[in-house]
Parts: structure tokens; C-alpha cells; sequence
């Protein structure tokens, strides 16, 4: 199986040969946590993906599977599938779904902003958790990050009726940018409901420094017409 890579900003699907050392170093039962998908262009079956029926919250960007497992072990009526870009961060989540034999957690190494775009069955989803994604804080960067009005009116599209939507990140100026592209819509309202949501690494050696978290808990709603 070779690996899929996904460059969203050119709208453009490559491959590349399988790091098979990598692969190797996981088990039968840490590799059979990732959920590899036959298509680049049909929506995702989640019965196919999991092995009993349940709500499906998506994890964009999981990392190393902190925050995944934490929800999953907290939350065994649901399902939660990570979605992570990044090989390393994939075996690593893979390794602690499977140490903690944890049935209603799963990883896609794919892009995750082309998911939501391309891969998500409308109103399949409870919840999506975007944590601390990249901020490309270099102004020609700025076009590479992943909350655009597209992305946000996919996560919509996604999302059940009524669904969440949970955002968090460290940047001022980038919440400042997602605070916009919200407030430009009408397809969602904030969420005033106190959430315990677990931490990432992330937000964990974040906290340990004393820096501070901005956080959105977004509620989906029907446009008004």
C-alpha cells in the first residue's frame, strides 16, 4: 500500500513509496489502527471504519494522539477518528490507541483540511476538534492555513444537526482571523457551554510556561434565508 499524500493548496493528489522501515516498527495490532482508504474521491463509511455503530467525533490534526485516546477512554459510546498529515505522528498514535486497546478510536493519514472538503459524508459528524493548528504566522504564509470560509463551510456541510465545533490555538492573530471568518458566516453560533475537554501535549507544555489558550466552541446551526 503506498502512502497518500495530499497537497491541498494545488488541489493536487500525489504518492509516495512506503516508508516500510517505519511501518515495520509497528505490530499487527498498533498497524491495524490506521484506517487506509481505498479512494481518494469517495466519502469515508464509517461502519467500515469502526467496528460498532456510534456518534463520530473527528480529531483534525491529532498529533501525537494525546487528546484522541484521552476522548476515546472517556467517551466509549463514541467513535473518534484522527485525521494527521504526518507519518511519525501517525505510528505514534497507532502505538497508544493499541497499548490502550482502545476499540472506538482510529487514524487516516490524510491532509486534513482535504478530508473535510472531499472525503466527509454530509451530517455524519457530532463534533470536530481543531487543535492548535499551524498558524503559518509569516504573512505570505497566511494562505496555507487550514480556517478559510471553504473549510468552515465544509465542517457545516459535515457536521449533524446541532453539532460542535471545537477550536483552540495559542496565536492571537490567527483567533483573531478565525473570530472573522465566523462572525462572516451565519452558519454557526459560539457555544457558552463549559466544555472539559482533555489537553494536548501541546496545550500541556503550553500551560506549564504560563501562556495563554484561545478557545472557541462553535455550535452548527441552519442559515438563515
Amino acid at each position: 500500500m503506498r502512502a497518500i499524500m495530499v497537497d491541498s493548496q494545488a488541489a493536487r493528489l500525489e504518492t509516495c513509496p512506503p516508508n516500510m522501515r517505519g511501518r515495520a516498527r509497528l505490530n499487527t495490532n498498533e498497524a491495524a489502527v490506521e484506517y487506509e482508504s481505498k479512494s481518494l474521491t469517495s466519502a469515508l463509511e464509517f461502519d467500515r471504519i469502526f467496528s460498532h455503530f456510534a456518534s463520530v467525533e473527528i480529531d483534525l490534526g491529532c498529533g501525537d494522539g494525546t487528546f484522541l485516546t484521552a476522548m476515546a477512554r472517556e467517551n466509549p459510546k463514541h467513535n473518534f477518528l484522527g485525521i494527521e498529515r504526518l507519518l511519525g505522528r501517525v505510528r505514534s498514535v497507532c502505538r497508544k490507541v493499541a497499548r490502550l486497546d482502545l476499540k472506538n478510536a482510529r487514524v487516516l493519514r490524510m491532509e486534513s483540511s482535504y478530508a473535510v472538503t472531499n472525503l466527509l459524508p454530509a451530517g455524519s459528524v457530532t463534533a470536530f476538534h481543531l487543535l492548535f493548528p499551524d498558524p503559518w504566522p509569516k504573512r505570505r504564509h497566511h494562505r496555507r492555513r487550514a480556517f478559510t470560509h471553504e473549510f468552515l463551510f465544509s465542517i457545516h456541510r459535515a457536521l449533524i444537526a446541532e453539532g460542535l465545533f471545537n477550536i483552540a490555538t495559542d496565536h492571537t492573530e490567527y483567533f483573531q482571523q478565525i473570530e472573522k471568518v465566523v462572525a462572516e458566516t451565519d452558519i454557526f453560533v459560539i457555544s457558552r457551554e463549559q466544555k472539559n475537554f482533555p489537553s494536548t501535549t501541546f496545550e500541556q507544555k503550553l500551560v506549564a510556561r504560563g501562556l495563554p489558550v484561545h478557545r472557541l466552541l462553535l455550535r452548527k446551526v441552519s442559515p438563515l434565508k
